[in-house]
C-alpha cells in the first residue's frame, strides 16, 4: 500500500461520472441526476462528491459500498429536509473508488478540508497546532516552538493547546536542561556567552563552556521529560547535586537543586491529573440550543499539554454522534494521533475510525469510551469543561449579536452585518508599504480570511496614503467582481470600515463609484478631539454626515477593538517585511546566484559593492564561482 498520509495516494481521475442540469434548486432534477450516476456505479468502497450547476462541492460522502450508499439519496421522502435541500442543489457527481473502507474514511477527511463543503460537518479552527521541535540538524540540537509541515530534522513534540503552553514548557526546558534556544547565525557569531547563560537557562555551548557528551546528556535528560519519564530525570537530578554536595562543590550543588526546584514545581503546577495515561487525547462532545462544542485534552507522556475548545460548522440535524466522528478525522488530518483517544460516547463506526487512525499514525491506535478509574474522571473533567464553554459561547454570541444590531442600527444597515471589513495601510515614509483587510463576523475575527496587500503599482506614489487605500480596494473589489459576481459564496462585506478620516474615505468610496458598485456600506473611523485616555472616535458616513458615541457605549469599545485588531495586523506584517527586507543583499537580484553562491561571493569580497565593481577575473578566483557564474554576475553588473 502506498503512503497512507500522502496526498497523492489516491486517483480522482479513475472513476468520474458527471450529469448537468438546470442551476436552480429543484429536487427531481437533483434525483434524476443522482439515478443517471447510479447507472454505472460500482460495489465497492469509496468517495462520493455533490456538486452544484457551477461544479462546487456541496457535500463530500463515503462508503463501504458506493452503489448501496448513493442510492439512499433517491429515496427523498426518507431524507432530513437538510439533505433535500442539498439534492434540490445537486446536479453532477465525482466518485473515486478506494481499497478499502478505511481508506475510504481517509480520503473523506482529506477532501473535506480541501473543500469545506457547507453539507458537511467542519473543524472550524483558523490556528495550526504548536509542537516544540529538538532539532537534530546540528551537533548542539537546539529546542524551539514549531508551526507547520514537519521538514526540519529533529524529534518533535506535541501537539500543544496553544502558543502559551509551548513556551511554559520551553522555559521549564531552559530551567531544567540548559539547552540553547538560539538560531545557528547567532550560535556560530557568538565570542562570549549570552544573557541566558548569566541567569541560568542555556550551558553557553556556544563559547565551550559545555562539551558535544556534556550537552548530549542534557539532550537526553529533556528528551527523557518530554515523553513523560520526570521521575528518571529527578532522581538523576538528586543524585548529581547529593554527589556535587558531598564532593564539597556547593556552588555546582546550587544549580542541580535549582534545576530540580524548577521540575517540582512544574510536576506541581498541573492543572490536570494525567498521571498513568501515557499519550492520549481526550474529547467530549456537549451541545446546547443548537451549539455544538467539543473539549479536548492533550495529554503525553503523563503530562498535561493544554485544552482547546472548538465549535463545529455546519451541525444542524446532524446526531452528535456522526459530528464528533467527522470531527476526529479532520481534527487528524492535521495533528498525529496519540496511541489512545478517549471519547465520551460510543460511535457508530469506532472500529473503522481506529483503523483509519492506525493507518494514519503508523502505530495502533485504541479509540474507547472509560468507565472507571482516572481516565473516566479526566474524561468527567473533559465534559464539564466542554459544558462550561458552549455555555460560554452562547452568552457570547447573544452579546455579540445584540452589538451587531446596534452597529446595523448606528450605519443604517438594513440588517445585522454578518460580514465586516477593515482596512488600514502601514509604512514607514513610503517604504515598505503595505495594506491590511481583517474580517468579523458573528463569531468573532475570522483570522483564516485575513488578507495583506503589498502595494507594487507604480503611480501609487511613496507616502501617498490615499493612493495607497485605492489601489487596496480596486484589487479586492475588482477580484471579487471577477470571482463571485452574483455574491453566492459570503465573500462580500456587508460594511466596510476603513482606518481614516474624510479624505481616506472619499478615496475608498471613489474605487466603489469607478467599479459600479453601490451596495456596499462603508465607514471612516477618525481620531476624535479628544483622543488618548478618554478618546472618542468620529464616524464618518458615506452622504457626509458624523456620528459620535459615549465614551461608555459598547459598540463604540467594539469598534475600536476591531480599529486596533486592523493596526496590529498591518504593522505586524509591516514588520515583517522590513526586517525580511533588512536582511536582504543587492546580490538577490543577480538571476542565478542561490544561497550559497551569494555566501561564497560576500565570504570572498566582503561587501555587496565590492563584488559589483570586481573585475571577471577576480570574480572567477571566488571559490565555488564557476566560469559561467562570473560571467552572469559580471554581465548584470556591467550590462552597458
Amino acid at each position: 500500500m502506498s503512503d497512507p498520509n500522502s496526498p497523492n495516494r489516491f486517483n480522482e481521475e479513475a472513476a468520474t461520472y458527471t450529469v448537468r442540469g438546470s442551476d436552480k434548486p429543484d429536487l427531481e432534477t437533483g434525483v434524476a441526476a443522482i439515478r443517471n450516476v447510479l447507472k454505472t456505479l460500482p460495489a465497492r468502497p469509496g468517495v462520493y462528491r455533490m456538486q452544484d450547476a457551477r461544479g462546487d462541492v456541496l457535500y463530500v460522502g463515503k462508503a463501504r459500498a458506493l452503489k448501496n450508499r448513493v442510492a439512499n439519496y433517491v429515496q427523498v421522502a426518507r431524507l432530513s429536509k437538510r439533505l433535500q435541500r442539498m439534492i434540490a442543489q445537486t446536479r453532477s457527481m465525482t466518485i473515486v473508488t478506494t481499497n478499502n473502507e478505511a481508506e475510504a474514511l481517509l480520503l473523506e477527511a482529506q477532501l473535506i478540508k480541501r473543500y469545506r463543503p457547507p453539507y458537511n460537518v467542519l473543524l472550524r479552527d483558523d490556528k495550526s497546532f504548536p509542537f516544540i521541535l529538538l532539532r537534530g540538524d546540528h551537533d548542539y540540537p537546539r529546542v524551539q516552538l514549531h508551526r507547520g509541515a514537519r521538514r526540519v530534522k529533529g524529534n518533535y513534540y506535541g501537539p500543544f493547546a496553544g502558543a502559551g503552553q509551548v513556551r511554559k514548557t520551553l522555559n521549564a526546558l531552559q530551567k531544567l536542561f540548559l539547552l540553547r534556544s538560539c538560531t545557528d547565525g547567532f550560535f556560530n557569531t557568538r565570542d562570549r556567552p549570552c544573557l541566558l547563560y548569566q541567569i541560568r537557562r542555556c550551558s553557553a555551548p556556544c563559547v565551550g563552556r559545555i562539551d558535544e557528551a556534556g550537552y548530549a546528556e542534557l539532550v537526553a535528560d529533556a528528551k527523557d521529560f518530554l515523553a513523560g519519564k520526570s521521575t528518571k530525570v529527578q532522581e538523576k537530578l538528586g543524585a548529581q547535586m547529593t554527589d556535587a554536595a558531598e564532593r564539597m562543590d556547593f556552588e555546582l550543588a546550587a544549580v542541580f537543586r535549582d534545576r530540580l526546584k524548577a521540575l517540582t514545581f512544574i510536576q506541581g503546577s498541573q492543572a490536570i491529573n494525567a498521571e498513568g495515561v501515557g499519550d492520549a487525547d481526550v474529547f467530549a462532545l456537549a451541545c446546547k440550543e443548537g451549539l455544538v462544542g467539543i473539549q479536548a485534552f492533550f495529554i503525553r507522556g503523563g503530562q498535561n499539554w493544554g485544552h482547546r475548545s472548538f465549535f463545529p460548522a455546519h451541525t444542524a440535524e446532524v446526531p452528535d454522534e456522526e459530528v464528533l466522528m467527522q470531527f476526529l478525522m479532520q481534527f487528524y488530518e492535521e495533528v498525529p494521533p496519540p496511541k489512545t483517544v478517549f471519547v465520551d460516547r460510543d460511535l457508530p463506526e469506532a472500529a473503522l475510525l481506529a483503523q483509519a487512525l492506525a493507518e494514519r499514525a503508523g502505530h495502533k491506535v485504541a479509540l474507547g469510551v472509560p468507565q472507571r478509574g482516572p481516565r473516566r474522571r479526566l474524561l468527567d473533567q473533559a465534559k464539564r469543561n466542554a459544558d462550561e464553554a458552549v455555555q460560554r459561547r452562547l452568552a457570547e454570541s447573544t452579546t455579540q449579536a445584540k452589538l451587531l444590531r446596534e452597529v446595523a442600527d448606528l450605519f443604517e444597515l438594513p440588517e445585522p452585518p454578518d460580514r465586516i471589513e477593515v482596512y488600514d495601510n502601514s509604512h514607514i515614509q513610503g517604504t515598505n508599504a503595505l495594506g491590511a483587510m481583517i474580517v468579523a463576523g458573528p463569531e468573532g475575527f475570522r483570522k483564516g480570511q485575513y488578507r495583506k496587500f503589498n502595494i507594487k503599482r507604480a503611480e501609487t506614489k511613496p507616502g501617498d496614503d490615499f493612493a495607497m487605500m485605492r489601489e487596496v480596494l480596486e484589487r479586492r473589489f475588482a477580484r471579487a467582481q471577477a470571482e463571485d459576481p452574483d455574491r453566492e459564496k459570503g465573500d462580500w462585506p456587508d460594511l466596510v470600515l476603513i482606518d481614516g478620516g474624510r479624505g481616506q474615505l472619499n478615496a475608498a468610496m471613489g474605487v466603489l463609484e469607478d467599479l459600479g458598485i453601490e451596495d456596499v456600506t462603508m465607514v471612516g473611523i477618525a481620531k476624535g478631539p479628544h483622543h488618548g485616555r478618554e478618546g472618542r472616535e468620529v464616524f464618518h458616513l458615506m452622504d457626509g454626515r458624523e456620528r459620535m458615541l459615549p465614551a461608555n457605549s459598547p459598540v463604540l469599545f467594539y469598534l475600536q477593538r476591531l480599529r486596533d485588531e486592523v493596526h496590529r495586523f498591518a504593522i505586524g506584517a509591516h514588520r515583517a517585511k522590513r526586517a525580511k527586507a533588512i536582511g536582504a543583499s543587492p546580490l538577490d537580484e543577480v538571476p542565478g546566484i542561490g544561497p550559497a553562491r551569494k555566501k561564497a561571493l560576500l565570504m570572498h569580497f566582503g561587501t555587496a559593492k565590492a563584488v559589483r565593481g570586481a573585475s571577471l577575473e577576480d570574480l572567477q578566483k571566488a571559490p565555488g564561482v564557476s566560469a559561467g557564474v562570473a560571467q552572469q554576475v559580471y554581465d548584470f553588473y556591467h550590462a552597458r
